[in-house]
């Protein structure tokens, strides 16, 4: 329910923020890039900012490095009004950096500077406990799992969550270069798979979990769980799969002139968190949630559209010009 005073309902989005460095030329790897563009990023925390920029109420929690980049980044949730409240600083480590190529299909590869960063470091004592139990939403994704002491307080800042009536939301948003090994990211991926009642996935994604070559119904339902509510699996520019207890099916995408894909999911994911925290029965009305779908793919299809991910999410007057357009 939206609080009394008529403000929307809360969503938490827990784990990294970072900034990703972006070559000021597309389609050359690091070494022959003249130069790189500060992009700020991490899926959780443009999570948060999707969902800001459509109207919702969001807050981020994690850790930053105590220095000039990390209060930059709090600087940036806080423009896009995100709640900063539940973020840390370090003074001992720095903000996590990424060096990123965009290669010359908008696809991406990354070169990590992560040891150890602040996020990692975040403890279960440092959490803002009464900021997460004023969840109704809260999400996540995987990177948060990755080593101690940040898992532990990912994992008790789900249980806090889950315990005051939060539905959780889980992106995984595999990134395989910052796992020691396929097995050991496929193996902690899937530790807290049967918590989440909201699952996204990507096609590449639901391969790697499963092992499987194969993007179809059978493989997307052997991620199935009793508790889960909806599962995603985004199909990149093919549009999306939704799996519930009573029903399935597709959506079909948006057509437009990809030239970046960063931050496509993140913008889904919000879309999708902003249009059901407070109307959670949409998860059980298919046509209903199929419009919500269409707005969420509506949204991801937008972000493509421009470089960086947080420049190019969109407002909900844009997003219905795409919708109107189509």
């Amino acid at each position: 329910m939206a609080t009394s005073n008529g403000e929307k309902s809360l969503i938490v989005s827990f784990g990294e923020m970072l900034i990703d460095f972006v070559p000021t030329v597309s389609g050359v790897s690091l070494a022959d890039a003249p130069g790189f563009i500060k992009a700020p990023g991490g899926a959780p925390a443009n999570v948060a900012i999707a969902i800001s920029r459509l109207g919702g109420r969001a807050a981020f929690v994690g850790k930053l490095g105590d220095d000039e980049f990390g209060h930059m980044l709090a600087g940036i949730l806080k423009q896009n009004g995100v709640s900063a409240e539940g973020i840390n600083f370090d003074t001992g480590a720095r903000t996590a950096l990424a060096f990123v190529t965009l290669r010359s299909d908008g696809e991406r590869e990354f070169m990590f500077y992560r040891n150890p960063s602040a996020d990692m470091l975040l403890r279960p004592d440092e959490l803002n406990l009464d900021l997460i139990r004023s969840a109704k939403v809260f999400h996540y994704g995987s990177i948060s799992l990755i080593v101690e002491p940040c898992r532990s307080a990912h994992l008790k800042a789900m249980e806090v969550a889950k315990e005051a009536g939060a539905l959780l939301s889980y992106d995984p948003n595999l990134r395989l270069p910052l796992w020691p090994s396929k097995e050991e990211a496929q193996k902690q991926i899937l530790s807290i798979w049967d918590k989440a009642e909201v699952i996204k996935v990507s096609d590449e994604e639901l391969m790697f979990l499963t092992g499987s070559d194969k993007v179809d119904d059978e493989t997307a339902l052997s991620l199935w769980h009793s508790n889960l509510k909806l599962l995603l699996v985004t199909l990149g520019d093919k549009g999306c799969r939704y799996y519930t207890k009573g029903f399935r099916g597709s959506v079909d995408p948006f057509h437009v002139n990809a030239v970046d894909t960063t931050g496509a999911g993140d913008s889904y994911v919000g879309a999708l968190l902003c249009k059901i925290v407070d109307d959670r029965a949409v998860l059980e009305d298919e046509a209903r949630l199929r419009e919500v779908l269409r707005f969420a793919n509506a949204c991801g299809a937008i972000t493509t559209t421009k470089k960086g991910a947080i420049p190019a999410l969109p407002t909900e007057s844009e997003v219905q010009s795409l919708l109107k357009g189509n």
